[in-house]
């Protein structure tokens, strides 16, 4: 069964852009993974009115969706997943995941 995850990030203040730039150089890693479907970067949407709830401008929120719970805890165990933890982890001030499944 797949699992969808949403990870909302929040980079320490002024710190986005950077932290987006190393997350944007670890995607192909990550979509060259087993049981990756979906796997990208989302920030809040521009001119979406009033019934937003907007996330700010130091946070971004990962949208992934995974073949399995397996291929989700091996990306999660995967070399290139603790390189990248190693060189944000000064970059972020919080983060939030929420490992999901459909209904």
């Amino acid at each position: 069964m797949t699992v969808h995850v949403l990870a909302i990030i929040t980079a320490k203040p002024g710190k986005r852009a950077e932290l987006l730039k190393n997350f944007q150089a670890n995607v192909p890693n990550v979509h060259a993974e087993d049981g990756c479907i979906e796997y990208v970067a989302t920030v809040d949407a521009e001119g979406a009115g009033s019934s937003q709830t907007r996330f700010g401008e130091d946070s971004f929120v990962v949208v992934e969706k995974w073949a399995s719970l397996a291929a989700l805890e091996a990306h999660a165990a995967s070399p290139h997943m603790a390189a990248y933890a190693a060189r944000t982890k000064d970059l972020i001030a919080s983060r939030s995941i929420h490992v999901l499944s459909p209904v």
